[in-house]
């Protein structure tokens, strides 16, 4: 029986499971790598056959199998399950990232100079296994350290925000499960799993409900997975409801004197959905079918949106293959009701009509260092008028964005929400434990009257024009060895008319503030982290 790899875990030169794609450009810091990578750490796993996959860069042990069938076959050659002796029912692992980042400029509003960070993951996975039933507890510790009161990471209600809990979770359980799955169940020529507890999603493309890998915290739900597969391989149904789990603490004050609370489950929050997927249906192209529903309301300490809102979407994609055309195509609609803001005193309920489209084309060339073409186009409605009773601003509700647009953390400049995009990519594999790619993004407001969503920068006018900017990217990655990788990447944002023009765009400090102009400055974001895993 042939079994998948789950959507952390891609081929050479596609996507990672930052939701990245496997990296970059040939900078300084890559030419370094490539000379490294023939030294003594790369030395002892020269001989060993390369998987034809690479592990998320970010916690994802836990993730990595597919547990109806084969395990995951990427496995660190060192590693504390063997190290400890422990025996074959018991999985056991631990991962550490780190990263330094630093941002030259703003974009913003309001925002003021540069920024730095270093944000630290640490992850530990534990799991027993007996008969086809499961139990296992995976612990995130996510930290920040380099935030300060300067800091200014993202925009809610009107103000910047120096630090979220979307980058510090500190020491908290990210899953405890129970589970049971089995193969060809009752002779039905069907495979089946049941998983309950605290878990972690991956639906899909990930762009609605996908596990972080790049960001620091990672999104967990309470509640329960129903899986089915067809044991020929030819389909697989998903059906699941929980509840979101909410990251305490929340003020950045409390996140930046390291005060901790265990995360809660959103008792007034419901997910649910489904997931029909066909693989093969011709020419190597799959397809998908979904529909979730999302209902939240205002909770003690918590103050909401009150969405209730229904997505239904449908992704037909051929994977990348060498001297090989591929694509993926994805179309979602969304209605429902919401408020236009999370304030206590926002009491209009605004009827949602919002949809989105992506659309991909690419080429693998069967040459050295197997380079791969992709253009790539994503459009995100927006929101008109805040006064017309439409809410037309699409909603990405617990998906990932680093795939389709930019690293995130204390840069994320485009989320996938009132704008209109298209791009390219080109992917590169020097070496089999070097891959990298360059891109570049044009983005245009979907709609000018509407947020650049995630900056607090919004001309009603209409009058700052369109024009977000030029977003340039590279990066690159270096699996030294089963137990240690390296990634490293830059974005440089050219500013366009409305990341200049708005009223509020980032401005020079200075004694007279008020009068100060804007800062026409482009923003540079850098990167380098690494990845250990025992």
């Amino acid at each position: 029986m042939t079994t998948r790899l789950p959507s952390q875990l891609v081929l050479n030169g596609c996507k990672d499971g930052a939701g990245g794609f496997a990296p970059a450009g040939l900078t300084g810091i890559s030419a370094l790598l490539l000379l490294l990578s023939g030294g003594p750490l790369a030395a002892a796993e020269a001989d060993k056959p390369k998987p034809s996959v690479r592990p998320a860069f970010g916690a994802s042990a836990a993730v990595q199998d597919d547990w109806i069938g084969k395990r995951n076959p990427y496995a660190p050659e060192y590693n504390l399950h063997d190290a400890l002796g422990l025996p074959d029912w018991v999985s056991f692992s631990v991962e550490n990232r780190l990263r330094y980042e630093s941002m030259d400029g703003q974009f913003r509003a309001n925002g003021v100079g540069g920024d730095q960070a270093l944000p630290m993951q640490t992850d530990a996975w534990l799991e027993l296994r007996h008969n086809g039933f499961r139990a296992g507890v995976e612990f995130l510790d996510a930290r920040q350290f380099l935030s300060d009161s300067g800091s200014e990471i993202g925009f809610s209600g009107g103000r910047a925000v120096n630090l979220n809990n979307t980058e510090v979770n500190e020491a908290d359980f990210l899953q405890i499960y129970g589970a049971w799955s089995g193969e060809n169940v009752a002779e039905s020529g069907v495979d089946m799993e049941v998983k309950l507890g605290r878990q972690t999603l991956d639906m899909g493309s990930r762009r609605l409900i996908g596990r972080n890998v790049f960001r620091n915290a990672v999104n967990s739900f309470t509640g329960a997975l129903f899986r089915f597969r067809d044991n020929k391989d030819k389909w697989q149904l998903r059906l699941f409801g929980v509840q979101p789990v909410e990251r305490f603490p929340t003020a950045s004050a409390d996140l930046m004197n390291g005060r901790h609370r265990f995360d809660e489950e959103a008792y007034r929050a419901y997910l649910g959905g489904g997931m029909a997927e066909w693989f093969d249906v011709a020419y190597k192209v799959n397809a998908e079918a979904y529909l979730y529903y999302l209902n939240e309301a205002d909770r003690p300490g918590v103050l909401t949106a009150d969405r209730e809102l229904f997505t239904p979407g449908v992704r037909f994609y051929r994977k990348p293959a060498k001297d090989q055309f591929d694509f993926e195509a994805e179309t979602i609609a969304q209605v429902g009701n919401s408020h236009a803001t999370t304030a206590a005193t926002d009491r209009k309920t605004l009827s949602n009509q919002a949809w989105f489209q992506h659309v991909e084309a690419g080429y693998t060339f069967d040459l050295p260092w197997s380079p791969r073409f992709m253009a790539m186009y994503d459009y995100a409605s927006g929101d008109h008028s805040s006064r017309d009773g439409v809410n037309g601003r699409f909603d990405t509700l617990y998906g990932v964005r680093r795939a389709d647009f930019n690293p995130t953390g204390i840069f994320g400049a485009v989320a996938r929400g009132n704008v209109n995009s298209p791009g390219y990519r080109v992917f590169l594999a020097p070496r089999d434990d070097v891959t990298a790619f360059v891109g570049h993004r044009l983005v245009w407001l979907a709609d000018r009257k509407d947020e650049w969503v995630g900056t607090g920068l919004r001309d009603a006018t209409g009058k700052s024009g369109d024009f977000v900017g030029h977003l340039i990217e590279a990066s690159t990655r270096w699996d030294v060895s089963s137990n240690l990788a390296l990634e490293t990447g830059w974005t440089h944002l050219i500013k366009g008319e409305f990341a200049r023009n708005a009223v509020t765009s980032p401005a020079t400090r200075t004694a007279a503030a008020v009068a100060a102009p804007r800062d026409k400055q482009d923003v540079d974001y850098f990167y380098v982290q690494s990845l250990v895993r025992f």
